[in-house]
């Protein structure tokens, strides 16, 4: 498959003509050669969403909302089409592709709902005459920089807020998926969004550095939202306070799952295996630790094993529960991650097996801080199961970790479960359910090192709008001088 770049409403290719190729990971055959974008193809699509701003800018939020509905009936009608790139270019299952498309028309559909919720207040003046304003204003050109494990998920909310609050945007494609991510600008335009107003740059792995730097330093862009590995998030964050521009960040995790000793094991087994299993673990939400209390440790394990061993990794185009991972790398990483809890006294109570870059659900129990696997995040079908005594041991665990995204509560008593749920450091916690939960109206986003700022719903509404103060004199006036 053949991907360019989507550059002033117009399918281009790299100025060069640059061209670089993505692997089907399973298979290892060619899944997409798209255009090599260099430095001065995005600052051609930073152009492009410059012109566009001012005229996307000053249309109504009607006109808006209508497109953006537009928007998410095409990506709905693309499923299959989305399905097949990712199985191709990430090895994910239907399943997973199916809630990517569900999920990103849910985004587009609430942000066209947001279109008339961008509003602002009248402030009491001291100053005779004088009515006070605050009022919310597009900022400008916004670049969304999105990953590869949920591209279509992540890829529109990069865009969805930005456009409903009147901003043009570029999607900087994931150099691990770009056939995904184009098909999200083909969604858009062909919605009939004017020309510029979503541009979508792709770029060879070794030009990603050039590219970003390049959009970010661009005058027109000024606001940058990523989603990505807290390392990436760093670099972006400077480049961003380099140029005085706010950056959205929302980055690694490391989500701990609590299941307290009064808690229902069956509903805990099966929110624990899908937080930590649900598309190969690859999820910035994934569960990474169980912390269970010891009185039901032994019970837990014995459920939880069993369930992880029937979650079987497959070549996604057979249907199979689990599909691969995003390369051979990643397994290795799993692996030896697995390999030193071993050494140093877990025990593997279910999977353990990779086929290339296949590996089935794999369950460690008897972690401890001396296992690598206890702090790093394994972004893998792979979860450690950490014993406690009490609560706040319980908690303790929770919170030694530097990111804080995502994480769960299980337990009867909802005031108990509640206590330990407003101690967690996280920007987001579920009771009595998985790690792994997005709604498109709900403020998501971390603390510590999995980054700042809130995607979704009206808190996006500040991320990507300025805040202005306007007055009206209205009379005669007195000064000092």
């Amino acid at each position: 498959m053949n991907v360019d770049m989507l550059v002033g409403g117009e399918r281009v290719g790299a100025r060069d003509g640059g061209l670089f190729e993505r692997k089907d990971p399973v298979s290892g055959e060619l899944a997409t050669r798209a255009a090599a974008g260099k430095a001065a193809d995005a600052i051609a699509a930073a152009d492009a969403a410059a012109a566009a701003f001012k005229g996307w800018a000053s249309i109504g939020p009607t006109a808006r909302r209508t497109l953006l509905l537009k928007a998410a009936d095409n990506v709905e009608a693309m499923q299959d089409e989305f399905a097949a790139r990712m199985a191709g270019e990430i090895g994910a299952t239907r399943a997973w592709a199916n809630f990517n498309v569900m999920l990103a028309a849910r985004m587009l559909r609430e942000a066209a709902a947001m279109t008339t919720q961008i509003s602002g207040e009248v402030i009491p003046s001291d100053k005779p005459n004088c009515i006070a304003m605050a009022t919310r204003q597009p900022a400008g050109v916004v670049l969304g920089i999105a990953p590869w494990n949920a591209p279509v998920i992540l890829g529109v909310r990069a865009l969805a807020m930005p456009l409903a609050c009147g901003n043009t945007v570029i999607l900087k494609a994931s150099e691990i998926c770009p056939a995904t991510h184009a098909l999200i600008g083909e969604a858009l335009a062909g919605a009939g969004l004017p020309a510029g107003v979503v541009n979508v740059v792709t770029n060879a792995p070794a030009d990603a550095a050039e590219v970003v730097a390049a959009l970010v330093a661009h005058p027109a862009v000024r606001r940058v939202n990523f989603t990505g590995s807290t390392k990436v998030g760093k670099i972006i964050a400077q480049l961003g306070a380099q140029h005085l521009k706010p950056v959205l960040l929302e980055l690694g995790g490391k989500a701990p799952c609590i299941i307290l000793d009064d808690a229902d094991l069956d509903a805990a087994v099966a929110g624990a295996a899908f937080g930590a299993f649900m598309n190969q673990g690859q999820i910035c939400m994934s569960t990474e630790r169980v912390i269970v209390h010891e009185k039901i440790a032994d019970a837990f394990v014995a459920k939880f094993a069993a369930k992880a061993a029937t979650l079987t990794a497959a070549d996604p185009r057979t249907g199979g529960k689990l599909g691969s991972l995003v390369g051979r790398e990643a397994v290795d990483r799993a692996l030896a991650l697995m390999e030193d809890a071993v050494a140093k006294g877990a025990k593997v109570v279910a999977g353990g097996q990779a086929d290339g870059v296949l590996m089935n659900a794999t369950v460690l129990d008897g972690v401890t801080p001396a296992m690598t696997v206890y702090s790093e995040e394994s972004f893998g079908p792979l979860v450690s199961v950490i014993r406690v005594k009490d609560d706040e041991e319980a908690l303790a665990v929770a919170n030694d970790t530097e990111y804080g995204l995502s994480a769960a509560v299980f337990g009867r008593d909802i005031a108990r479960a509640l206590n330990v749920a407003n101690r967690i450091e996280s920007g987001i916690c579920h009771i009595n359910g998985p790690t792994v939960h997005d709604e498109a109206q709900m403020p998501f986003g971390g603390v510590k090192s999995s980054g700042y700022g809130r995607f979704g719903g009206k808190a996006a509404i500040n991320e990507f709008t300025d805040l202005r103060w306007i007055t009206i004199e209205n009379g005669e006036q007195h000064y000092p001088i």
